[in-house]
C-alpha cells in the first residue's frame, strides 16, 4: 500500500512542477503581435535604436514613395538603411 501511495505522490509532484513550465511554453496572440510587429533596428550614425511597429511601416511607405524604393527595409545593405534613418530623423512622426 506504501508503494502505492509513494507512485501517487511523485506523479502529482511532478505535475506540480511541470504545469507552470508548460503553462509559460504556450504563446499567448498578444505575445506573438508583439513579438512579429515591434522589431528593434539600431541606428549607427545617429547612435539609436528604432522600434518597427505601426508607425515606422506607415513612414517607411512614405519613404518608398518619395524615394521611389520598391524593396522591403529588411531587404535593404546597411547603406540603404543608414540612408533611410537619415531621413526618417528629418521626418519625424507628425503627432
Amino acid at each position: 500500500m506504501d508503494h502505492k501511495y509513494r507512485y501517487l505522490s511523485s506523479i502529482f509532484l511532478t505535475a506540480a512542477l511541470a504545469a507552470p513550465v508548460a503553462m509559460m511554453a504556450i504563446a499567448s496572440p498578444r505575445d506573438d503581435d508583439r513579438h512579429e510587429h515591434h522589431r528593434r533596428y539600431y541606428d549607427r550614425q545617429h547612435k539609436d535604436y528604432h522600434t518597427w511597429d505601426s508607425n515606422e511601416d506607415h513612414a517607411y511607405r512614405r519613404y518608398q514613395t518619395e524615394h521611389r524604393e520598391q524593396r522591403p527595409f529588411v531587404k535593404l545593405n546597411r547603406r540603404q538603411k543608414t540612408v533611410y534613418w537619415g531621413w526618417r530623423h528629418e521626418n519625424p512622426d507628425n503627432r
